[in-house]
Formats: structure tokens, C-alpha cells, sequence
């Protein structure tokens, strides 16, 4: 996933960026930082952890200039290396530029290695320096359709045709020495937001919390297909691609990965939960005594599912707050762990209670069955486990960790075989159909549901 944050006309940049960064840490927890730029110059700042670990008030006050970017990874458990630690920098001859990314790049193996065959030589084993690399190999001009302004001839042409070569997922901030460019696929795989405050900076991040933090207005979303440009000129709007007319949006962030009080692809990911919770009450009327949210992923759509079907909501869950997020964990060893730390039963609300347990998903099926035994543990005369997403069966290749079908448990087992291992009395996932309607009634359109169904748009 990661997040990444920007920040154009500010001489607090990268204090901005900072917060900016803080908000969007649940999108990574492994590493953060900050690239700025004084208009000559840019300079960067990374380290490994969370945000206030990897990036010190000192670091902060030496990243001097009114331009910045910033990121926070998340990666497989494979790509876990120092190295990859975003801002990437580069010169070339068009240059100096960084750049940070969200997203996941499909044909990026490919590319590297006919890359590497011609003499390119790679640091990272990112698929970002890709980019990178493209950027600087380019030669092609820029579309005849396009217009260029006169600060733009030189660098965004390179960009344009980089864009033409990969394929997949990509949200892009680059900083130069004195613009500020957001990229972003043409399908819009990964969100992207522009916002403003009342002294005139900018800001472009991964989502509107992001935005709050820094007291700045939401003013629209980057396009799919669009490149955005922001200087001393003005801004600038550029669409070097066939415009994205069938946008394939993540659906997954409305179900998990998002905030719930961002606003992404212009809908409120806190409705669009909720919605999801009372469409799974329509299609499941369980009897129990409590629905109970696996905290804090499942807490919107049980009270959706609460309102929608009567039964009370109790928390029967209280979660640690000073654990992050167990499903991002890269080692499989160290999201058991997180899960003990995270979650303890309420014992007053549980025992002896009829349970409807209701969480976002269900990926690998080791935390819903730690859950589920403890709540067993704490008296629970009855477990129904119910989830706001269809069952995850294909592997994602846009930017979450579920590499493989070896480990996604509905791709190996029947529901009636989940149930089992879980140690549920039953088990009910919200059906497709629901999801996308749930989505649909706040005007959604246009979804990758690539996790659920195995059709992929982009290969």
C-alpha cells in the first residue's frame, strides 16, 4: 500500500509533511521519509519504523525549503530492506528529481531486467527505481495532442513516456527543485487527493485525513491518467494516455485499508462501511444477544449491521492502541504475535452471550481464529463470525500483501471448512453483489475487485 504526502509553497515543508505522514501511517509501518527542496537544492531524510522514529525534530529543521514530499512504506515481507526506504533521488542529465509510490507496478520484472541487460544498475529492489529508470532513458517526445508549457518541455516529456512502458498500479509524487508533480495511473488503482489552506500552500496526498492534519481544504482528486504539475506558473493538468474512461478503483480501501473519516475516490469511506454492514444484515439475519466489531477494522459495518437489524452493539473487544496493524505485519510469526497484543475479551459483555462477530475480511484466517478462541476462553456461548467483503481467493497485484494463493484460506478452503477451522458456529460473507452496491449507493462506479473474483484489468 504506503502513503505519500506533499507539500508545495510552505517554508514549514517538511514539518508539514511530517504530519502529513503521521496521518497516513496506518498505509505503512516499516519506514518514512521526507524529500525538500530550497529551490536549488533537495535533500532527504529516511529511516526505518514508524514516522516518529524514523524522523527527528533535528532532521526536520536541517530539510530547509518550501517543497517537499514524503513517504511511508509497506511492503511484502520480501521487500523489507533498508534500501528501499522511499524518497528515492537521482540524478541524470534532465537533472535532479525524487520520488515516492503507492501502488505496484506488473510488468516492473520485466522492465528491470531488459533494464539491467542494457547496463542500468539497480540500488533498490523496488519497483519505484523502475521508474526511475525509465525516466531517465527516455527519448520519446512528448504526444502531439499536448501542449506544453515552457517550464514543463524538458522533464515532462520523460515522465510521459516512462508512463507508456508500466503497467499496473501507480500513485507518483515527484519533486524537482521547483515543481511539485502528482502522477497517477490511468486506471486510478490507488487514491490521490489536492488540497489547499488559507495561506495558498498545496497539498497532494493518499487521502483526505491527511489533509485535515494540516488544516487544508479538499479541493478534488488526481485524476485517473493524469500528470499534475504545480510551480511558481500555476498548475497544470496534462493526460499523455488514453483518458481512463473505465476506471478500475481498489475497492479493498473502502473495506480495510482507508481511514474512515477520509474522503477517497470523492466518497466518505465512513458511509460507504457503514453501508456495507447494513447490506450484510439484509442478507444474513442471524438471532444473537450482541454484534460485537472486531476493533477497529470491523467497527462501522457492525454498526451498520446493528442499526439495520436491532441487535445491540456492544464492544466485546478492546484493543491496545499501541500496537499497529497486525494484517500489515511483513512476517507471518509477528502478526501472531501482534494479535495477542492487540485484542483482549471483554469478559462482562461475552460470557454467556450469543455472539455476531463481524470484522472487514478475512485474508489468512489466522486472527479471526485467535479471536474466536478467545472469546471462547472468555465464556462466548455462541460465535457467529461475519465479514464485510466476499471471500479473498486471488492473490493482489497492485500494492497489498497477499502474494499468493498458498495464503489466502478461501482460495484453499470452502466456507463450510473455514467455519470449522475458526471454531465458528456459522460463518457469512457479504456477497459481491453487496459490496458493490454498498459502494454504488454514494455513487461509486468502476471497481478492481481483482481480490475476490481473480479478474484482473491490468496484467
Amino acid at each position: 500500500m504506503c502513503g505519500v504526502f506533499g507539500v508545495f509553497n510552505n517554508a514549514l515543508a517538511s514539518h508539514l509533511t511530517f504530519l502529513g505522514l503521521h496521518a497516513l501511517q496506518h498505509r505503512g509501518q516499516e519506514s518514512a521519509g521526507i524529500a525538500v527542496s530550497d529551490g536549488y537544492d533537495i535533500n532527504l531524510k529516511t529511516g526505518e519504523g514508524l514516522v516518529t522514529k524514523a524522523l527527528k525534530e533535528k532532521d526536520l529543521q536541517e530539510l530547509k525549503g518550501d517543497i517537499a514530499i514524503g513517504h511511508v512504506r509497506y511492503s511484502t515481507a520480501g521487500g523489507s530492506n533498508p534500501k528501499n526506504i522511499q524518497p528515492f533521488f537521482a540524478h541524470f542529465y534532465g537533472g535532479s528529481f525524487a520520488i515516492v509510490h503507492n501502488g505496484n507496478l506488473v510488468n516492473a520484472d520485466q522492465i528491470r531486467e531488459d533494464l539491467e541487460k542494457n547496463g542500468a544498475i539497480f540500488r533498490s529492489t523496488s519497483d519505484t527505481e523502475v521508474f526511475i529508470h525509465l525516466v531517465a532513458k527516455a527519448k520519446e517526445p512528448p504526444p502531439s495532442h499536448i501542449m506544453l508549457h515552457e517550464n514543463d518541455r524538458d522533464f515532462l516529456p520523460l515522465i510521459f513516456s516512462a508512463m507508456n512502458k508500466v503497467k499496473g498500479a501507480y500513485s507518483l509524487l515527484i519533486l524537482r527543485e521547483k515543481q511539485l508533480i502528482a502522477v497517477r495511473d490511468p486506471y486510478g488503482f490507488r487514491p490521490l487527493v489536492l488540497g489547499k489552506n488559507r495561506s495558498g500552500s498545496y497539498f497532494i496526498a493518499s487521502e483526505t485525513c491527511a489533509l485535515d492534519i494540516v488544516d487544508a481544504e479538499y479541493l478534488r482528486d488526481i485524476k485517473p491518467g493524469e500528470v499534475f504539475v504545480i510551480d511558481d506558473s500555476g498548475m497544470r493538468s496534462y493526460f499523455p494516455l488514453d483518458h481512463a474512461d473505465n476506471p478500475k478503483k481498489c475497492i479493498f480501501e473502502f473495506v480495510y485499508f482507508a481511514r474512515p473519516d477520509s474522503l477517497i475516490f470523492r466518497d466518505w469511506v465512513y458511509e460507504i462501511r457503514k453501508e456495507m454492514g447494513r447490506t450484510l444484515a439484509r442478507e444474513f439475519k442471524v438471532d444473537a444477544d450482541y454484534v460485537v466489531p472486531v476493533l477497529d477494522s470491523g467497527l462501522l459495518a457492525a454498526k451498520g449491521y446493528s442499526e439495520e437489524s436491532g441487535i445491540p452493539l456492544e464492544i466485546g473487544l478492546i484493543r491496545n492502541h499501541y500496537v499497529g496493524r497486525s494484517f500489515i505485519q511483513p512476517k507471518q510469526e509477528i502478526r501472531d504475535l501482534s494479535v495477542k497484543l492487540k485484542l483482549n475479551p471483554v469478559r462482562q459483555v461475552v460470557e454467556g452471550k450469543r455472539l455476531i462477530v463481524i470484522d472487514d475480511s478475512l485474508v489468512r484466517g489466522t486472527t479471526s481464529k485467535k479471536i474466536v478462541n478467545m472469546l471462547k476462553r472468555a465464556g462466548a456461548k455462541e460465535i457467529h463470525f461475519l465479514l464485510s467483503s466476499p471471500p479473498v481467493i486471488s492473490p493482489c497485484y497492485y500494492g497489498i500483501d497477499t502474494p499468493t494463493k498458498e495464503e489466502l484460506i478461501a482460495a484453499n478452503m470452502s466456507i463450510e471448512e473455514i467455519r470449522k477451522y475458526i471454531g465458528v458456529d456459522s460463518l457469512y460473507y457479504l456477497s459481491l453483489e453487496g459490496m458493490i452496491g454498498a459502494a454504488n449507493k454514494f455513487r461509486q462506479k468502476g471497481f478492481c475487485t481483482a481480490c475476490f473474483t481473480g479478474n484482473y484489468p491490468v496484467f
